[in-house]
């Protein structure tokens, strides 16, 4: 059984443990605040811009661009979106065990035969995913220490530039999307080429008569690498608001489990302390009786 003074320790220990989640779950607060903001005003613009290319698309059977263009599969990027750093549950293992899992099962032929390229973008991932046994092709982590348009589509027109060039012939994200404080939703797209669902446009009920100039064909040569990097640049953001989601969930719980831990070990140190007492005080009674004897 432990001592006092052992127990003592402990309960500082969990309590200076409880004040450092405590603080981190308040930061990790008031960051996804702004996280939750930016995302939210971007998913309107980048679905409006799909909407527009959706019209466009309907429109014309003339493709230019090769980003919406399939062609047979021989090489694959798989692009993992994560965080820098640790402390945020399983935020950063979903995204490994996800994208270990398509390797393994999913991708396999183009793994084993090394048509299969890896970008991480996380330091945390990065470590995670080298633990596997994987090897990377580029990391790119400085985009979080400034989260940014420009960076982002620097980073897309890069993956971009490699899929004109047929260095790969089809690209995939993994990333964790926001869904509130609680819940991040594991998501694997499709990035290149571009998926252009033309029901949704044909189902809808509002249907927009657009003025186009210069012509149709420009506006597609233009707007489609757009539309890329915004939604590049989405993923990111959605990633980021799921992090902070993630870490205040994760420090919220750790709070509370060092509150129940003091409160435990505060109670098996009052039992203790009082056992002690009981024990001196019959020592005590037990003299005095020796002493009338």
């Amino acid at each position: 059984m432990a001592s006092l003074k052992e127990i003592r320790q402990r309960i500082n220990s969990v309590s200076t443990t409880r004040h450092v989640t405590s603080a981190m779950k308040m930061v990790a607060a008031a960051k996804l605040r702004k996280s939750q903001d930016a995302i939210l005003q971007m998913r309107p613009y980048d679905i409006k811009l799909y909407d527009i290319l959706r019209h466009i698309n309907i429109r014309t059977n003339d493709w230019v661009n090769t980003y919406a263009r399939e062609r047979p599969k021989r090489n694959m990027l798989m692009v993992l979106i994560a965080s820098n750093r640790g402390l945020c549950g399983s935020f950063n293992a979903n995204v490994v065990r996800d994208a270990t899992d398509l390797i393994n099962h999913k991708y396999y032929d183009f793994y084993k035969n090394g048509n299969l390229d890896i970008i991480v973008i996380g330091r945390k991932i990065e470590e995670l995913i080298k633990s596997r046994g994987f090897e990377i092709t580029a990391t790119y982590h400085d985009i979080f220490d400034n989260a940014n348009y420009k960076r982002a589509a620097e980073i897309a027109q890069d993956i971009m530039d490699d899929f004109y060039a047929e260095k790969y012939d089809y690209v995939q994200l993994v990333y964790n999307r926001f869904k509130n404080a609680a819940v991040q939703v594991l998501t694997e797209e499709q990035y290149l080429p571009m998926e252009i669902s033309e029901e949704e446009e044909e189902n809808s009920k509002y249907h927009h008569d657009y003025i186009y100039e210069p012509s149709l064909i420009e506006i597609l040569r233009e707007i489609i690498p757009m539309c890329l990097k915004t939604h590049f640049y989405r993923a990111m953001l959605e990633s980021i608001a799921a992090e902070q989601g993630a870490r205040m969930t994760a420090m919220l719980t750790a709070t509370e489990n060092a509150d129940q831990i003091v409160h435990d070990l505060r109670i098996e140190y009052n039992k203790l302390r009082q056992s002690q007492i009981t024990k001196e005080i019959s020592e005590v009674v037990g003299g005095a009786e020796a002493l009338k004897e």
